[in-house]
């Protein structure tokens, strides 16, 4: 299994949570901030970010503002009132999750009796 079919099923996880840090980001600047926060283990594709960032929008959890920047307009994603509480609620589970997976990797072997 190839490392970034790992982040795929967390993607919304990964960018609700850079939008609630960061409040306001652009689609290659999300994909930069991943690429630097993973030491570019992670490279998220425009092929599945725009579509994510999409649904997201499409659900009321993401709202967008357009600016123009250098006489080119820019499109940035931040979050609703809705989109914060589902973030609240996506971490929980989260860190409920790599709990359940570190008791799971990190048994500790018992001693023989």
């Amino acid at each position: 299994m190839q490392k970034n079919q790992l982040y795929k099923g967390n993607l919304t996880t990964i960018l609700m949570k850079l939008l609630h840090d960061n409040g306001k980001m652009y689609g290659y600047q999300i994909t930069r901030e991943v690429e630097k926060i993973t030491a570019g283990e992670l490279v998220i594709t425009e092929g599945a970010l725009y579509p994510a960032l999409h649904k997201l929008e499409a659900k009321g959890l993401l709202s967008v503002e357009i600016t123009t920047v250098n006489n080119r307009p820019r499109k940035y994603y931040l979050l609703t009132e809705n989109g914060n509480k589902e973030t609240a609620g996506l971490l929980n589970e989260m860190k409920t999750f790599i709990q359940q997976m570190d008791v799971l990797f990190n048994l500790k072997p018992t001693p023989d009796v």
